[in-house]
């Protein structure tokens, strides 16, 4: 695999903003959750690898991709997590993950959360119809516009969070619960976060 970066596809809903869907389409390499092969084989992209525990795959796509199929049995992970472990295995380590929300609304709560985990080990974000999740495991800088909503997600309540240039700014507060963060709106072209704890999840809509 010569590819150091992905874009895994999970088994939500397929995604049809063109964020999303531009760049699973330029995608040099296609990460398939099992499951999501169908929806990939109806929009006319090819996958280069499968990964799962194949109970979502028929009879007939485990022969077609027979030479793709990367087989996890593995229940103590899901297969969005089988497929990041799949890239990291492969030197992978710059990851897009599309497909991730709708359908399960479980599904898409646990994929979300999931994102500090991924982050440790490799540069990952997931896309949406709608926006985009970045998980950060440092105080940074975002590229932003006057208007974007903004939420900030806390998985640790303990985290120490304060904001710069976003409309309603946090100082030195903690989120004790994960809704507090949210409907928030930048100000400007960007914002910033700065923070003393383990990681946030921050989530940035797509400019209309």
């Amino acid at each position: 695999m010569r590819s150091k970066s992905a874009v895994i596809l999970a088994n939500g809903s397929f995604p049809v903003h063109e964020i999303p869907l531009n760049s699973l389409k330029s995608s040099e390499c296609i990460v398939c959750c099992d499951g999501a092969i169908n929806k990939l084989e109806t929009a006319g992209i090819e996958a280069h690898a499968i990964v799962g525990d194949l109970d979502s795959l028929s009879d007939d796509l485990k022969r077609k991709y027979q030479d793709i199929i990367h087989h996890f049995s593995n229940q103590d992970t899901n297969d969005l997590t089988k497929a990041v472990n799949w890239c990291l295995a492969n030197k992978i380590n710059d990851i897009t993950i599309v497909g991730a929300t709708g359908e399960r609304d479980d599904h898409m709560i646990g994929n979300i959360f999931l994102l500090p985990s991924y982050t440790k080990k490799m540069k990952v974000k997931m896309l949406t119809d709608y926006g985009i999740f970045t998980p950060v495991m440092r105080s940074r800088n975002f590229d932003s516009y006057i208007g974007q909503q903004v939420s900030i997600f806390s998985p640790q309540a303990e985290t120490i969070i304060t904001t710069a240039n976003l409309r309603y700014e946090l100082t030195n507060q903690k989120l004790d619960m994960l809704w507090q963060g949210t409907l928030n709106e930048s100000m400007g072209d960007s914002f910033r976060i700065d923070f003393e704890g383990n990681s946030l999840i921050v989530y940035q809509e797509y400019e209309k």
